[in-house]
C-alpha cells in the first residue's frame, strides 16, 4: 500500500477534485463518497481532499456548484419515463375491473388487448431512443463542465499572473521616479557648490567648493 502524500496540492489536483465533487453533486451521489474517489487518484486521504475543498477549491467554483444541482433537479425529473404511461394506462383497466365480470368478458376483447399491447410497445420504443438522446446530452454536457472547469482554473492562473505583472510594473515605476528624483537633487547640489573668482588678468574662473 502507497503511503498517502502530504505535499502541496498542484492546479492539475484541484481541477480533478472539483470535476469529482461536482459529478457527485450533479449525480445526487454524496460529497464524502467525492472525496474518497479522489483520495484514491491521487493517493492522498478522504479527509485531506475534504479539507482542501472546503478550504480553497470550493470557493472558486460557486457556480458549477449551482450548476450541478440544478442539473441534479433535472435529471431526477427525467428518471422515469414511463411514469405518465403507468399512470394513464392502467386507469383503462381499472375502470373495466370496477365493472361486472360479465361485462368485463363482453368487452375485453383479443383485438382489443393486441391494440393495448402495440401501443405499449410504441410508447416503450420511443422512451428508448429518447432515453438515449438524454444519454448523449448528458455526456456532450459533461465534456462541456470538463471544459469549463478547465477555462476557469485556467482564467484564475491567468488573472493572478496578470496581478504579479502589474505589481512588478508599478514597482519599477517607483524605483525609476526615485532615480529620476535623485539625479535631479544631485545636480541641484553640484549646482550650488560652483562658485567663481576673479584671476589676476580681471577673469572671472569657476572654482569648486
Amino acid at each position: 500500500m502507497s503511503p498517502t502524500r502530504q505535499d502541496a496540492w498542484s492546479q492539475d489536483e484541484d481541477l480533478l477534485l472539483a470535476e469529482v465533487v461536482l459529478r457527485h453533486i450533479r449525480e445526487g451521489g454524496t460529497q464524502l463518497q467525492a472525496f474518497e474517489e479522489v483520495g484514491k487518484q491521487l493517493t492522498r486521504t478522504s479527509a485531506a481532499c475534504g479539507f482542501r475543498w472546503n478550504s480553497y477549491v470550493r470557493k472558486q467554483y460557486k457556480t458549477g456548484i449551482e450548476l450541478a444541482k440544478k442539473q441534479r433537479k433535472e435529471l431526477k425529473k427525467q428518471e422515469d419515463p414511463f411514469e405518465e404511461t403507468t399512470q394513464s394506462e392502467p386507469a383503462a383497466v381499472e375502470t373495466v375491473s370496477s365493472q361486472p365480470v360479465e361485462e368485463q368478458r363482453s368487452k375485453v376483447t383479443f383485438p382489443a388487448v393486441i391494440h393495448f399491447l402495440e401501443g405499449l410497445q410504441k410508447k416503450a420504443e420511443a422512451s428508448s431512443g429518447f432515453e438515449e438522446e438524454r444519454k448523449k446530452s448528458i455526456e456532450k454536457i459533461k465534456e462541456l463542465e470538463k471544459k469549463t472547469y478547465y477555462l476557469a482554473a485556467e482564467n484564475e492562473r491567468l488573472s493572478k499572473n496578470l496581478k504579479a505583472i502589474e505589481e512588478d510594473y508599478r514597482s519599477l515605476i517607483e524605483i525609476m521616479e526615485r532615480a529620476r528624483k535623485m539625479v535631479v537633487l544631485q545636480d541641484e547640489d553640484r549646482q550650488q557648490k560652483v562658485k567663481f573668482q576673479m584671476d589676476k588678468n580681471g577673469n572671472l574662473e569657476r572654482v569648486e567648493k
